[in-house]
């Protein structure tokens, strides 16, 4: 059964919800690698040092320090974190509700998100709360202590319970005006712009997120096996190099022939640019042979090559 990371109470107005927490989301275990010491191999250990005592300390022997001046610390415990005088420390506190399309504007930087499951007698008040959400189109603004941080938060119906959306604050995004992006407008010719659309129209469907997996690691993992199994991968020919784009039309056209073809394959299912060029390749390299001689140079030689055919020399 999952555990719970965090409990507390939503909070809004007089109503109060006992709930509990739990991650959303995990990262699968990828492929980890262990230091080593390059000359034998050995795992390298990494220790915590006090050069002041000039010896290797303990995990549990440190604090956690606050520099208020050059070299000047002073100790913050767990009992001066719980004592803060802030509501957010053990509840989810409500500040606003705004309509749903346009908190999506401003909530695409998500750290991270959370399940809440209700205490059993707050169940008819945690479902009146989502009801409500989901009648009305409505996204709750919390704020929320966790880890040690205040964390500004979403609170949206999901599924048959609600979702805790944890988000940046507006002073840790990064402007797009530190971009490298020219002011003055693209001139779009309407063919190029209709083949675009064409492109992306072969390309679009329903999302299946389960059709997607981590090649990445996938193709690690081979390579892994094949060393512990003492084989030698045969490396696969690198990618061609993307030179200047001389002809947008021209490869948006190719494109959107390579996605259609591809997408004829697999019934029907849109298909990204690389698997269209993919599907592509393999079908040119599945075409039956072109003829070794036309049919005006029929005659072939003792070698069983075909001779060009001689031209009729004109009166």
């Amino acid at each position: 059964m999952a555990r719970a990371m965090w409990k507390g109470a939503i909070q809004f107005g007089l109503v109060t919800i006992p709930i509990k927490l739990y991650l959303a989301t995990e990262s699968k275990a990828g492929v980890s690698f262990n230091m080593l010491h390059s000359t034998d191999l050995s795992r390298i250990q990494m220790k915590i040092y006090c050069p002041e005592d000039d010896e290797v300390i303990s995990r549990s022997d440190t604090v956690k320090g606050f520099e208020y001046a050059p070299g000047e610390y002073i100790v913050i415990n767990d009992e001066d974190l719980e004592s803060l005088p802030l509501k957010t420390v053990r509840s989810i506190e409500i500040e606003q509700f705004v309509e749903r399309s346009e908190a999506e504007k401003n909530t695409r930087f998500v750290r991270q998100a959370y399940y809440i499951e209700p205490d059993k007698i707050a169940r008819k008040a945690f479902a009146l709360l989502r009801s409500v959400l989901l009648e009305k189109g409505l996204t709750a603004v919390c704020k929320v202590v966790i880890k040690d941080r205040e964390a500004l938060a979403a609170l949206d119906p999901f599924e048959h319970t609600m979702l805790l959306s944890t988000l940046y604050w507006p002073d840790e995004i990064r402007s797009v005006a530190d971009l490298d992006i020219p002011d003055e407008d693209v001139e779009i010719k309407p063919g190029e712009k209709a083949m675009a659309e064409q492109l992306i129209a072969a390309m679009t469907g329903d999302f299946e997120p389960a059709n997607f997996r981590d090649e990445y690691r996938d193709a690690l993992m081979r390579i892994i096996e094949s060393k512990v199994g003492g084989v030698e991968l045969t490396a696969e020919a690198p990618a061609e190099e993307g030179g200047k784009l001389i002809d947008l039309m021209a490869a948006l056209e190719a494109s959107v022939n390579a996605a259609r073809t591809a997408r004829a394959a697999s019934g029907g299912e849109p298909v990204s640019v690389a698997d269209a060029k993919a599907a592509k390749d393999l079908k040119a390299a599945n075409a039956p042979a072109e003829p070794a001689a036309s049919k005006a140079a029929g005659k072939v030689d003792d070698e069983g090559e075909a001779k060009p055919a001689r031209k009729r020399k004109s009166a």
